[in-house]
């Protein structure tokens, strides 16, 4: 406990939190003071311009991330007929129909992502209150509603990562590895920022990206500055 004190005081000392940082600046700063002894991730919250109360102004859908997350991604498909073939053949780690119901409902759940096919829907409905919660359920407008259930798996395994705001109008997602190198993480940022960029409602007004903050596993969070927010508009 002691030794962590001075970790956190050491950090303190050495950054200034008030400051706004550039991008590469700032991973470099999370990867000097990244003190844990396993690979860490990287995390950014990003405050979006939009009131999260009114439903015409959510955020949510997925974006491919050129260097992927670094990490192996479990997938779970709920699917009938020649379907469940095609979803084993091409890497889906558990795939079935009605007998995911028992399955979900008396294993933990250690899946990244659910995937499922239209004429499932009706099994997936009664795993809501399991797979709600946890931010697994599919949906149409992250793709994980589809009938092409080989490119959703393909995408998934690419690095495609699924967002939604909180109740606060923030997303929450994971970009990468503390192993990345500065140029990739950025590459993954920006690409995510793009991709929010082009679903910013029409009733949203004023800055979007109200504020961006970088941060790993276990680490501190700083604050990211937008030099380059023509880059994310194209």
């Amino acid at each position: 406990m002691i030794k962590i004190k001075k970790k956190i005081r050491n950090i303190k000392d050495k950054i200034d939190f008030k400051k706004k940082y550039n991008v590469y600046n700032a991973i470099d700063l999370l990867k000097k003071f990244s003190t844990k002894n396993f690979i860490e991730s990287f995390d950014v919250a990003i405050n979006l311009g939009i009131d999260a109360k009114k439903s015409n102004q959510n955020i949510r859908g997925f974006v491919i991330l050129p260097h992927g997350l670094g990490r192996k991604v479990k997938i779970a498909v709920c699917t009938q007929g020649d379907n469940i073939q095609k979803a084993k053949n091409h890497g889906a780690d558990i795939v079935g129909g009605h007998e995911l119901i028992d399955y979900f409902k008396n294993n933990k759940i250690n899946f990244d992502i659910v995937i499922a096919t239209p004429d499932s829907m009706n099994i997936i409905g009664k795993l809501g209150p399991i797979l709600g919660p946890k931010g697994l359920m599919p949906h149409l407008q992250t793709g994980t509603i589809t009938n092409n259930i080989v490119e959703a798996i393909k995408n998934a395994k690419k690095g495609q990562i699924h967002y939604k705001n909180d109740k606060n109008g923030i997303i929450h997602t994971t970009i990468g590895k503390i192993n990345f190198s500065n140029q990739q993480i950025q590459e993954n940022l920006m690409q995510l920022l793009h991709s929010l960029y082009k679903l910013k409602p029409m009733q949203s007004k004023g800055i979007f990206f109200k504020k961006i903050t970088l941060s790993t596993t276990m680490g501190i969070g700083l604050s990211i500055q937008l030099d380059n927010i023509n880059e994310i508009k194209k």
